[in-house]
């Protein structure tokens, strides 16, 4: 069986595998991204992880419990990396969540195999495309320690004109608002991802945030709702300009499900008068999808 190895970079977690080119994962690790030690050590930690996702598999090393067989000797055909922020097919340009600029392909893969690196959310969208059963007119936007989205107007994914389409965590929600990581002030990403909601509460991560509003806890619960509303007034706007049929949450804060789905529904149609809201729903393939993106780059550097 022929496989790639594929990286998806997230501002907390790094998650990496082996994957077979009809989306099987045969292996998966995940690692701590070490953002808050600067964009050095963020790239050397890349770095590290596909040199070890692509040194040839041996007995000593143990495949992820009931996900596949791996044989000896057997490595992957090529390395599919996945990264936030603006991304072009030879360089990481820049990135608001690591700080890092025009960093080349080859300093997160120095290894001796073809390697292809994308933009994760967009990433992530060809893979519900692909594996997910995608459909046509859909904003994919996964929620995690920032908020981007992979615009799919007519069955395939909208790059624009230099392939930045989709960077919907930095639409100003309240112009005047909150100072972003970007450089702007007000931006969506500033209020609803998963790092901000959690930084705004005192807790190490949204869910915390969930758990407590669920409980009656007052912050908990204002900083909850203003992402709900934040949220509903980006993909308000978008609904306007592009009529999606659906828009589909990704990424670790979609785990939260109804309390994020159920009161985003019930905004977003509040906040448009004379027509109906698209659908909005969570992603099908969850918390992976962004690793079988990374996996899809792999395949198209292999060939």
């Amino acid at each position: 069986m022929t496989y790639v190895a594929a990286i998806d970079v997230g501002g907390t977690t790094m998650k990496g595998g082996l994957v077979a080119r009809d989306g099987t994962i045969l292996h998966l690790e995940r690692r701590t991204t070490p953002r808050a030690e600067g964009p050095e050590h963020v790239i050397a930690a890349i770095s590290r992880f596909a040199a070890d996702l692509t040194r040839p598999w041996d007995g000593s090393r143990t495949p992820s419990p009931g996900l596949g067989t791996l044989a000896d000797g057997t490595r992957p055909v090529a390395v599919g990396l996945a990264v936030p922020g603006l991304v072009s097919p030879t360089h990481a340009v820049f990135s608001a969540a690591f700080g890092w600029r025009d960093v080349p392909a080859a300093a997160f893969a120095d290894v001796n195999l073809p390697v292809a690196l994308g933009h994760d959310v967009r990433s992530a969208g060809e893979a519900e495309l692909a594996y997910g059963g995608g459909e046509a007119h859909v904003l994919y936007l996964p929620i995690g320690t920032g908020i981007a989205g992979a615009v799919v107007p007519s069955g395939a994914l909208y790059g624009g004109a230099g392939g930045w389409a989709g960077q919907i965590g930095h639409v100003p929600v309240w112009p005047d608002g909150l100072a972003c990581g970007c450089g702007q002030a007000g931006c969506l990403a500033a209020y609803a991802s998963g790092s901000a909601v959690a930084a705004r509460c005192g807790v190490p991560a949204a869910e915390d945030v969930v758990r407590l509003a669920a409980r009656g806890d007052a912050r908990a619960t204002a900083v909850w709702a203003e992402a709900v509303e934040a949220l509903a007034l980006a993909l308000a706007t978008y609904t306007l300009v592009l009529d999606p049929a659906a828009v589909v949450i990704g990424g670790g804060v979609s785990q939260a499900g109804d309390a994020l789905v159920v009161p985003l529904r019930e905004r977003l149609a509040a906040r448009l008068a004379f027509r109906p809201a698209p659908d909005v729903r969570t992603s099908r393939l969850g918390p992976l999808a962004g690793l079988l993106g990374a996996a899809l780059l792999g395949w198209s550097a292999q060939g």
